[in-house]
């Protein structure tokens, strides 16, 4: 398998990607949703609120935490997550930037 040749675009493009990848599954958008929802820490409450096996949330919280838009703290037996603000606010920051690049004119291009 060959190289990703990532060296070929700017930190930023490269951040952005990274950024899509950690979002880019439907459970993850939706297991953020509710996080964004809940506006508080969720202790294991996805299962019934998404309907997910847990070993399938689990994975898709594994990722979302390795990402650092989620963050973790550890309570008794459970794990409980929340938003990283900080990390929320970059990525908001990130694809703002992004979609107003693209100016829209009236003529059609194709």
């Amino acid at each position: 398998m060959g190289a990703t040749k990532t060296d070929l675009f700017t930190k930023k493009q490269n951040e952005l990607a990274n950024m899509a990848k950690a979002i880019g599954h439907p459970a993850r958008i939706a297991i953020l949703q509710q996080l964004v929802k809940t506006n508080a820490c969720i202790c294991g409450d996805l299962v019934d609120e998404l309907g997910l096996a847990q070993p399938t949330i689990s994975q898709h919280l594994k990722e979302l935490k390795n990402a650092g838009i989620i963050q973790g703290t550890v309570e008794g037996t459970s794990v409980c997550y929340c938003i990283n603000p900080k990390v929320w606010k970059q990525y908001q920051q990130f694809f703002n930037e992004f979609f107003t690049e693209v100016i829209v004119s009236d003529s059609k291009c194709c």
